[in-house]
């Protein structure tokens, strides 16, 4: 069964990151709030932890996985951009927006499209999940946590406690949070093509 943490909106508690950190770092996954409702989230490399995201959501291969980082410093690291894409990601960031680009050798092979060898990355505007990144230092490669026969993410830490506790290994939760997915922008091409309307503004890349 999935622990529970309960921390302060506005000031995190640094023990109860730790102890989710220490839950990641051990192969687990979690469910984290995020300024676009709940995502799930596992450790860079953990192939487990994909399979388990792909189990609860029916993910078939074609399906972009998104390394959530804490600043945009990290994006040179997976991603590959030219300057105009630049420009328009550090405009956009943080916020409500997953941005689908080429990857670098940097990023674990299961979480590639496989025919396009792109990934999602994105940097979110909410507290918890910034405390959470700084303190595992590294990104997390995750979902939205949307079920399958569902048309809206689960955005309640103790319903997705009380429904999936035991598909997980955590649930941080620090009360409201989005309720709406992330705007998704394909800028892996020749065209900026908007993938889903989300959360953030998409007139911005349209």
């Amino acid at each position: 069964m999935a622990r529970y943490f309960d921390v302060h909106p506005d000031n995190p508690q640094p023990r109860a990151i730790a102890q989710v950190v220490d839950v990641v770092r051990r192969g687990g996954l979690v469910a984290y709030p995020t300024d676009s409702c709940f995502a799930l989230g596992c450790q860079l490399g953990n192939r487990d932890g994909l399979d388990r995201i792909r189990a609860i959501r029916r993910l078939d291969a074609d399906h972009h996985f998104t390394l959530v980082c804490s600043e945009f410093a990290q994006l040179g690291q997976f991603v590959q951009m030219d300057n105009d894409v630049f420009r328009a990601v550090k405009a956009a960031t943080p916020g409500q927006y997953t941005f689908i680009l080429p990857a670098t050798r940097e990023v674990p092979k299961q979480m590639l499209h496989p025919k396009k060898k792109t990934v999602g990355v994105r940097i979110p505007s909410h507290t918890t999940t910034l405390a959470l990144l700084s303190a595992l230092g590294e990104p997390l490669m995750s979902s939205t946590l949307l079920l399958p026969d569902q048309e809206q993410p689960m955005t309640e830490g103790w319903m997705i406690t009380d429904e999936l506790g035991g598909q997980l290994d955590a649930v941080l939760d620090s009360g409201d949070c989005g309720t709406e997915p992330t705007t998704v922008v394909d800028l892996s091409g020749d065209e900026v093509v908007v993938v889903r309307h989300g959360a953030g503004d998409p007139s911005r890349f349209e």
